[in-house]
């Protein structure tokens, strides 16, 4: 089988080994799509250290190939993906536990054995593509609009992976979303999707004041937060009175104006999401199929092309999801 490895020099390698063999409570999975995040960037091009060997990535979905003994949560044939936090069922995670292309090999490969418990089912109306781009992403989306629903505003952040499943759940549970983007031809993608209004951040910096406007003073009721130290300051500003910001990622990593004693005032809970549980992920999917949403895909790479998949994604051009073809 073909597979990815990081080097010695922290680059990542295309290889040929032999497919593995489940044993007792594993599946071997033929993969059939992987997908990008932010968090690979980093591992890709060697400004996060990886263990020398590892396969990249902890997105995929595919079908399962073969079973090993004492398997009763999947048959062969069933389509499947992958639980982010493989050891991490339901409830709080008192501790953190292991994590794909850092403390495991990953999903960048054509066969994979994983343990039977770190995985679910595919929605039925997903295709593989579709579903491989939803154990990250989706889940933390699904974590960070947790609690939104009729009446409420939420606020998203640019149209990454994280931020356009966020709009799509939100909607689905009936909250009003407003968006932000830097681009007039994202704008009405964004619209399509379901925001209410979307505001480009470059033409008006000081986008927290314009959700006001739009709220008739009230703020936004939830906002997930991507950009972190770079936008924190507006969002903080945009917030609702005892609002939410979910902490999602740091991609815009800049000085920052933040002031506690505006969130004080605002008596804001400022929550960092890092993905969610199995169960989390199955409740998500149980929405995801009631509704028939579809994620949103920019684009799809070869396997061979999967160093340019990232680089692609890096490049930031992207609307929504970059995916993987196995």
């Amino acid at each position: 089988m073909r597979l990815f490895r990081m080097s010695e020099s922290g680059q990542s390698t295309l290889v040929e080994e032999p497919a593995p063999t489940p044993g007792t409570g594993q599946v071997l999975v033929r993969v059939h799509a992987s997908s990008l995040n932010a968090r690979d960037l980093f591992m890709l091009d060697g400004r996060y250290p990886v263990p020398p060997g590892r396969v990249p990535l902890s997105d995929a979905a595919g079908v399962v190939e073969a079973i090993g003994p004492g398997v009763t949560r999947f048959e062969v044939g069933d389509r499947v993906l992958n639980s982010f936090h493989p050891t991490w069922f339901g409830g709080p995670q008192r501790t953190p536990g292991p994590a794909y292309h850092t403390d495991l090999d990953g999903w960048l490969a054509e066969y994979v054995v994983i343990d039977q418990q770190g995985l679910v089912s595919m929605p039925a109306h997903l295709d593989f593509a579709e579903a491989a781009t939803l154990p990250c992403a989706a889940v933390t989306a699904w974590s960070a609009v947790a609690g939104a629903g009729p009446g409420d505003t939420v606020l998203v952040q640019g149209s990454g992976g994280v931020s356009l499943f966020a709009l799509q759940l939100a909607r689905a549970a009936g909250a009003r979303v407003i968006a932000t983007t830097s681009s007039e031809k994202k704008a009405v993608r964004l619209l399509d999707l379901g925001a209410s209004d979307v505001i480009n951040y470059v033409s008006t910096p000081d986008w927290g004041r314009q959700v006001r406007e739009l709220t008739d003073g009230r703020g936004a009721d939830v906002i997930v937060e991507v950009g972190g130290a770079g936008t924190i300051a507006q969002s903080i500003a945009a917030v609702a009175y005892r609002g939410v910001i979910s902490l999602t990622g740091n991609v815009a990593p800049a000085t920052t104006g933040l002031d506690i004693v505006d969130l004080l005032y605002a008596q804001v809970t400022l929550r960092v999401i890092g993905g969610g549980s199995r169960s989390d992920l199955e409740d998500m999917n149980r929405v995801i199929a009631a509704h028939k949403l579809r994620p949103v895909i920019d684009r799809v790479f070869p396997f061979e092309e999967a160093l340019d998949a990232a680089s692609y994604l890096a490049s930031g051009a992207h609307f929504g999801k970059v995916v993987i073809s196995h």
